[in-house]
């Protein structure tokens, strides 16, 4: 198998698939093709197994700065118009309540902050701040059991989407390949990519490729690529895997915990299951693993190469690891998988979010959650907490923009601007035909209480 085309995305997970639909419908680019390593698409971690399944819009996630709120935010509603446009069934993905909960005089008098004096209350309309009775109406096990003198506030909003990104990924590339020049490749997988004096040459097991642009998607192994063409050479990865652990229908929808400071990992949160309410996942937890997908030792080798085994990896490693917070943390997450005493360690944190939860309501999720590279800038010697994404010559690499699933529209509006530029601006994009198809189908609607979120309801107790 071979063909000369003019974009060559590698990858097929959400990012990948997100770029291909972009790309495939809302540009005049003549040829386009994809290729996955995987046989089906989305089969790593966009697949409904490997993560939380959550939409963000930086409305719950308090480790969000406002400025990252706001950029998160546009991300989220385009992913969330696709769907309102293409998933009425809701097949891939379901709405429920979401919301951020504060426990104690501390946590409260932060959410209070954040909600009135930081902005995010006019940032985002439909969120609500809400006391102790209304949030047992909506979550009645996350106060049952509480004591009934500590104080209580949630930031709640109708806009919980759950999303299950696999199936959302099949269906951009199902979108994109009735388009006309469309060709997608599964089950092939990319062994060398070469410049070439228009473009480059990309190797696989299954034939060879040619592009005047290329676009790789590939998740942790996008960084691994870049090094071998130059790039990135003043970045390592540190990956991060996610477990899970299940139980019963404690959860109507989505309830997050406040961040503790200086972590970069997402706090423990409860989730009802995409496809099944009745299920509640609880997670993720955060360790440290020496490869660049979960449960595939043959990615150890693939991790070693972007390590690169120099004084500055070695050094960044230290020096991060060393922090007082982020070394417990990591340690801690790590018994988190031990057979049983993981589980009754993990309660606590499950008490969190449902007080009367038992050890025998929670068992570990087998063969759940994937692998979230961090990425670590070795000139800075620190985790670079930005989106990562290096941009060559007519190539372009998608490591993990963060939050990657949630923001994948995006990021794929922004690449096709880079993309027409590689091109020589032969080819346009109809940003406006784009937008309508996805973001112009958000539902913005007003607050509950009828105003229109420049005015900032009363605070319950």
């Amino acid at each position: 198998m071979s063909g000369n085309y003019d974009l060559v995305i590698v990858g097929g997970g959400i990012s990948g698939a997100s770029l291909l639909y972009t790309t495939a419908k809302f540009t005049d680019i003549d040829s386009i093709a994809l290729i996955e390593k995987e046989s089906e698409i989305a089969a790593i971690n966009s697949h409904r197994s490997n993560n939380s399944q959550t939409l963000h819009f930086g409305d719950i996630e308090t480790n969000y700065t406002l400025e990252k709120a706001e950029e998160v935010k546009e991300g989220a509603e385009l992913l969330a118009g696709y769907l309102e446009n293409y998933d009425a069934d809701r097949e891939m993905h379901s709405k429920r309540s979401k919301m951020v909960l504060g426990v104690g005089d501390e946590e409260v008098d932060s959410l209070r902050d954040r909600y009135y004096d930081e902005g995010f209350g006019d940032l985002y309309p439909k969120l609500q701040p809400i006391g102790r009775d209304e949030i047992a109406e909506i979550e009645p096990n996350v106060v049952a059991g509480r004591d009934p003198d500590t104080e209580m506030l949630a930031l709640q909003t109708p806009d919980g989407y759950v999303v299950d990104y696999g199936m959302t990924a099949q269906s951009f590339v199902e979108e994109a390949k009735e388009e006309s020049g469309v060709d997608v490749h599964t089950g092939t997988e990319v062994t060398d990519i070469t410049p070439t004096t228009d473009g480059y040459t990309i190797e696989t097991d299954d034939g060879r490729f040619d592009a005047d642009a290329t676009v790789v998607a590939a998740g942790s192994h996008s960084l691994q690529m870049a090094k071998e063409l130059g790039y990135g050479e003043d970045k390592v990865l540190l990956p991060v895997a996610g477990s899970f652990f299940l139980a019963d229908d404690f959860l109507n929808g989505k309830v997050y915990t406040l961040q503790m400071k200086k972590l970069p990992f997402a706090a423990v949160h409860g989730d009802a299951d995409v496809h099944d309410s009745s299920v509640t996942r609880f997670g993720p937890t955060a360790k440290l693993v020496p490869t660049l997908e979960r449960g595939r030792l043959s990615t150890v080798g693939d991790f070693l190469d972007v390590f690169g085994l120099n004084a500055s990896a070695f050094l960044s490693y230290a020096n991060i690891l060393s922090d007082r917070i982020l070394l417990p943390y990591v340690l801690r997450n790590l018994v988190y998988d031990l057979p049983e005493i993981g589980r009754r360690q993990f309660l606590p944190q499950v008490q969190k979010v449902v007080p009367n939860a038992e050890l025998d309501d929670i068992e570990r999720a087998e063969g759940y959650g994937g692998v979230r590279p961090q990425i670590v800038d070795t000139s800075e010697k620190s985790l670079d907490m930005g989106e990562a994404k290096i941009v060559g010559d007519d190539v372009i690499f998608n490591i993990t923009p963060s939050p990657g699933a949630s923001t994948c529209l995006k990021n794929a509006m922004r690449d096709t601007h880079t993309l027409l530029d590689f091109l020589d601006d032969d080819y346009e994009f109809d940003e406006d035909a784009f937008r309508e198809d996805t973001i112009d189908n958000f539902p913005r609607g007003d607050r509950d209480d009828g105003s229109s979120g420049d005015e900032i309801p009363a605070m319950t107790d």
